[in-house]
């Protein structure tokens, strides 16, 4: 969900970069466009970098709740081994 919020994001400020620079659109001076560049880079730049920072939350949050799983599976089979050992112990 978030990398599509972040896909969505990133084609309004793609579409109004575009709006604002294509022949149709008035321009307000010469050096407007010049300007205007480092200041795209500058969001290009924080929006890869806020990108990598939530990829790389996912991925922690992944590993964290697969070590969970693991643990739970883990603590599932020794209880079902217990059981097994008291039914055998019974007979």
């Amino acid at each position: 969900m978030n990398k599509l919020l972040a896909v969505l994001v990133a084609g309004l400020f793609s579409a109004g970069a575009f709006a604002a620079t294509h022949a149709g659109a008035p321009m307000a001076g010469a050096s407007a466009p010049k300007a205007a560049a480092p200041a795209a880079k500058a969001e290009a730049k924080a929006d890869a970098k806020a990108e990598k920072k939530e990829a790389k939350a996912e991925a922690k949050a992944e590993k964290k709740d697969a070590k969970a799983d693991a643990k739970a599976e883990k603590k599932s089979a020794k209880a079902d081994a217990k059981a097994e050992k008291k039914e055998e112990a019974k007979k």
